[in-house]
């Protein structure tokens, strides 16, 4: 039998190169397969991964949750509409103009959000948290605060208007809490701290808004005329504007102090505008609160009075700045009307009881000892 010539070089090169690309299209198809069969093998075995138990929630996030779930229902969705004229059929129509937020302030369906929410429209619509909606009357605004007050025939099946607190003890550093509709979403959270206090900012009415709260809470359009809450869940601001090129959130927001909202809705609601008495006096609260401390005085220090004010005719006496640099106590309010007046905050309460033109006593302390002068009250520029 004769026998198979023997392999040369080439002959076993090629037999190399078939073996290891059958032995590559094997691979391959293995490679390709392998899902398919890892799918056959595990399906009957595949089932939820089991969830790890959490534990309790921190205290901070169960105080953050109660917060909301108790303000939650007290905060309102304001869409605002424009009345257009159609060119063609003359015909005028409702058409969307924008969306806001607000808060209700008592159990008679008072609704509180901002001037320039409301401002030039026709018409707004209040949502509440439960889904119902109500076709809002305007009661009145205040363009000086940037602050209006509407009302809703919510009767007594509404919900609890949210607790009242004071702006007049704030702290830089503590907590806030803004809840609003920003961008159209309704009902967010954010949190925050109070970042700065006494801010002034501009007003539609052409003059400035005094003492306004300065935080860091994410604050966006749509957010305008919602609460600003304290830790404790109490109103201490309405939240009213941003700082930012854009338009959008860069971490400074502002907010009217509660202690302004408290003196201004009232009076909205009685008469449906706010004419803000003038005594003519300068004075701060933190600048106050210095002062009473160090000196052990309550009241309001007097800071400077304006030329032609109320003040002036009255011989009312300011601080001074001594050649020499030191400062020397002016008069210092202490009743107004015959209320007590012990920091900024009661003096405005205390004008705010009181009309312009009308003749009030002004109790002061002037060189230790206790004067009253009768004072005219003008009108807030």
């Amino acid at each position: 039998m004769p026998s198979s010539p023997p392999m040369n070089d080439q002959s076993r090169f090629l037999a190399r190169l078939l073996a290891i690309a059958a032995a590559g299209l094997l691979l391959v198809l293995a490679w390709n397969l392998y899902p398919l069969i890892q799918a056959e093998l595990l399906a009957p075995r595949a089932v939820p991964r089991a969830v790890t138990p959490r534990g309790d929630l921190a205290e901070d996030e169960r105080s953050t949750i109660a917060l909301f779930e108790a303000a939650r229902d007290s905060v309102v969705y304001i869409a605002t509409t424009e009345r257009v004229l159609n060119p063609w059929t003359r015909n005028a129509l409702d058409v969307p103009r924008g969306t806001g937020s607000g808060f209700l302030w008592d159990r008679l369906g008072h609704v509180v959000t901002n001037h320039h929410v409301v401002a030039g429209a026709s018409g707004a619509i209040v949502r509440l948290a439960d889904g119902r909606a109500f076709r809002a009357a305007l009661v009145g605004t205040s363009p000086a605060h940037d602050l209006a007050v509407l009302r809703i025939g919510v009767g007594l099946g509404g919900p609890e208007p949210l607790p009242i607190g004071t702006s007049g003890d704030l702290k830089v550093g503590q907590k806030v809490f803004a809840i609003g509709n920003p961008f159209g979403l309704d009902w967010t959270l954010t949190t925050g701290i109070v970042s700065a206090l006494n801010r002034e900012l501009p007003n539609e009415a052409g003059g400035v808004i005094e003492g306004l709260i300065q935080t860091d809470a994410a604050i966006n359009p749509g957010n305008s005329g919602g609460p600003l809450l304290d830790s404790a869940g109490r109103l201490i601001g309405v939240n009213t504007a941003i700082y930012s090129p854009s338009g959008a959130y860069a971490g400074i927001g502002f907010a009217v102090p509660v202690d302004t909202v408290n003196r201004v809705v009232p009076r909205l609601i009685a008469t449906g505008r706010y004419v803000r008495p003038s005594l003519g006096v300068r004075a701060e609260e933190q600048v106050n609160a210095a002062l009473s401390a160090r000196l052990g005085i309550e009241g309001v220090f007097v800071l400077a009075v304006e030329p032609g004010s109320p003040a002036e005719r009255a011989g009312i006496r300011p601080a001074q700045f001594t050649r020499d640099g030191a400062f020397r106590v002016g008069d210092v309010i202490v009743a107004l009307g015959g209320r007590p007046v012990r920091r900024v905050a009661d003096l405005l309460n205390a004008l705010d009881r009181s009309e312009p033109g009308q003749t009030v006593p002004v109790t002061l302390l002037r060189n230790g000892e206790r004067i009253e002068v009768a004072v005219t009250l003008g009108v807030a520029p």
